[in-house]
């Protein structure tokens, strides 16, 4: 089944979407919130999955379902820790400043604990200065049930209740002084976009299996598609290996949310990747485009987001047809001071 939030106080209203995402129901006869359904998803999980039954049987009162109208599906979680499974963008963005990637990195998941206190709308503008270099990173995120510390690979999958598509902006120019600092990143990792649904593991059938999902995903800026790697290639981390990870020294309650990080494959010949024009599968942030230019040219020439820019990012499944809704997101004109 899919679930989205309608826009309703600070944790939106529960509604239960159809597969084709055109139709809706209200959910919150069932239960208010998608983080109160998590907490007993033993009760309410199945009350929902008979909801979405009778919605694509058409027994069902409902509505359009209106991509433009819904929050976050999860509004805000108690955490969000995002991964770098994909270590080919790490280790073009290290090349481009003269830096290798370390052997641990090919072993050892690397991650950080990112903002989870509200996360934008699938429409909601990205509101940010030009000048601190504004990014989109797409990327696969995972919604889990409580996982005890020190979980198996094996078991933190069976964790797994939900799956859904994320936009980690990434302010690039903030980045480097911010991590030279050895303490992480905060002021260069605003608030996160999510797509309009999640989604069950088996609403995506067999493209979802050994912890990854192995469909693409389609990046655009005002219309011109940037990439379409596939998410479960050159993914070194699956999801089980990553939420294990996470867990090593700590518990994770309901609604955790685990981040995949920026989709990225490889070129055929094992290389950093070719872009759509060039006849290759392209990229899902500016930042790895601009790092490949940077080792080919010399010095990058693709800009960062300016206002008015838009950025699309959409998971479409093996018939070409969108999963989980897709993020729309328009640089805003205005910037904070």
């Amino acid at each position: 089944m899919k679930l989205a939030s309608l826009k309703h106080g600070r944790d939106g209203r529960l509604i239960v979407v159809s597969r084709d995402l055109t139709r809706a129901t209200d959910a919150s006869t069932i239960v208010a919130t998608l983080q109160c359904a998590l907490d007993d998803w033993t009760r309410h999980g199945p009350a929902l999955a008979a909801l979405s039954a009778r919605l694509e049987q058409g027994l069902a009162e409902s509505f359009a379902f209106d991509q433009n109208a819904v929050a976050a599906p999860l509004p805000r979680a108690y955490q969000f820790v995002d991964g770098s499974a994909y270590v080919n963008h790490v280790e073009l963005v290290r090349k481009a400043r003269g830096a290798s990637v370390p052997a641990t990195f090919w072993t050892d998941p690397l991650v950080y604990q990112g903002l989870s206190d509200g996360f934008l709308g699938p429409r909601d503008p990205i509101t940010m200065s030009e000048a601190w270099g504004i990014d989109f990173e797409g990327e696969v995120i995972v919604v889990v049930e409580d996982v005890p510390m020190g979980t198996t690979r094996k078991a933190a999958l069976d964790r797994i209740r939900l799956i859904g598509l994320l936009n980690d902006i990434s302010l690039r120019n903030l980045i480097s002084p911010e991590l030279a600092k050895g303490f992480g990143f905060l002021q260069s990792k605003p608030a996160s976009a999510l797509a309009p649904t999640l989604a069950t593991p088996d609403e995506f059938g067999s493209a979802w299996h050994d912890g990854k999902l192995h469909l693409p995903l389609f990046a655009t800026v005002n219309g011109a598609t940037i990439g379409h790697p596939n998410a479960g290639k050159d993914m070194v981390f699956d999801f089980g290996t990553l939420i294990a990870h996470v867990a090593k020294t700590r518990h994770l309650c309901t609604g955790t949310i685990i981040g995949s990080g920026t989709i990225s494959n490889r070129g055929s010949d094992g290389g950093p990747g070719q872009s759509v024009e060039d006849g290759g599968v392209g990229y899902t942030c500016l930042a790895e485009i601009r790092a490949v230019e940077t080792i080919e040219l010399g010095k990058p020439r693709t800009p960062f987001l300016k206002p008015g820019d838009k950025v699309r990012l959409e998971i479409l499944d093996r018939d070409g047809k969108s999963v989980l809704g897709a993020i729309e997101q328009q640089v805003s004109q205005d910037v904070p001071n």
